[in-house]
């Protein structure tokens, strides 16, 4: 009788232990919804070989938590009328396809607010949006000064966000290696923007820690050879230091996720068409 008690009061330990572990744990899921084809590396990379080439796509990721909680990294672009695309899915058409609707994502977390990354967050009346403070003040502000570095941000961009603001939807970070939501670490300092976010998702796990770059690296090329992105970028050096940290945080290289390269869709297990599972 003893051994028996003794025995449920260990499995319902292991059973608490593993509750509370999964619910700062995430499914996480990659999602191209633009797809360009095969492009010169010397242009997502200083110094790269002038025959190597890369194949560069667009995309968001999707977190799913245990507890219901479904958070976007980036909410993709709905204008495409000057990119050169071979493919393109409305995020909200492709999230559909794995049965999440707009309504569903209660989370937004902003890399930074390029219109490739930040022109689809209309689509998603329901969400907090999570972005660096020090990012969005450039945003909204000092970017559309005499001396300001507006490129590749639209006007109609900080419209919606200063809405998202009023809405009291803004959630405002300020700083690095900072758990926003449980499990989930923002990080900054690669200076793609003014003060762009990469985010390490599981955080507390020991084996299953991801890390979303976004374009804190473009494609695998960067991070490979230790090369920042010729365009769009505050700091060289900084963005080659930011990629040389990433490697630190995380146990298995091959889950640091960069922004652009399609090769993450060949990578990992499909579970739809352009829709890729990331880690266990």
């Amino acid at each position: 009788m003893k051994r028996t008690i003794g025995f449920i009061f260990i499995l319902q330990l292991i059973c608490l232990e593993a509750n509370s572990h999964s619910k700062d744990e995430y499914k996480v899921f990659a999602l191209r919804y633009m797809y360009y084809g095969y492009s010169p590396a010397k242009e997502w990379a200083i110094g790269a070989g002038e025959k190597d080439s890369v194949r560069v796509c667009q995309m968001i990721w999707l977190l799913q938590g245990a507890d219901g909680r479904n958070i976007l990294v980036d909410t993709g672009q709905l204008d495409t009328s000057k990119t050169r695309k071979k493919y393109y899915i409305r995020p909200d058409s492709l999230l559909e396809c794995i049965n999440v609707h707009p309504s569903d994502i209660t989370d937004i977390i902003l890399t930074h607010p390029h219109y490739d990354h930040i022109g689809g967050i209309n689509l998603f009346p329901k969400a907090k949006v999570w972005m660096q403070k020090d990012d969005f003040d450039y945003f909204v502000g000092e970017a559309w000064g005499e001396n300001g570095f507006s490129k590749g941000f639209k006007k109609n961009d900080v419209r919606n966000l200063i809405e998202i603001n009023l809405q009291g939807r803004l959630k405002l970070v300020k700083g690095d290696n900072i758990e926003i939501i449980p499990g989930i670490k923002v990080f900054i300092g690669s200076k793609h923007t003014f003060e762009n976010q990469y985010l390490l998702v599981n955080s507390n796990s020991t084996t299953n820690k991801i890390l979303i770059a976004s374009d804190a690296i473009w494609v695998y090329y960067n991070l490979e050879n230790s090369l920042p992105i010729p365009i769009y970028t505050f700091d060289s050096i900084a963005y080659a230091e930011a990629m040389k940290r990433m490697k630190t945080l995380v146990t298995d290289p091959n889950l640091i996720i960069p922004g652009h390269d399609d090769l993450v869709f060949s990578k990992f297990p499909k579970v739809a068409e352009g829709i890729v599972k990331i880690g266990n």
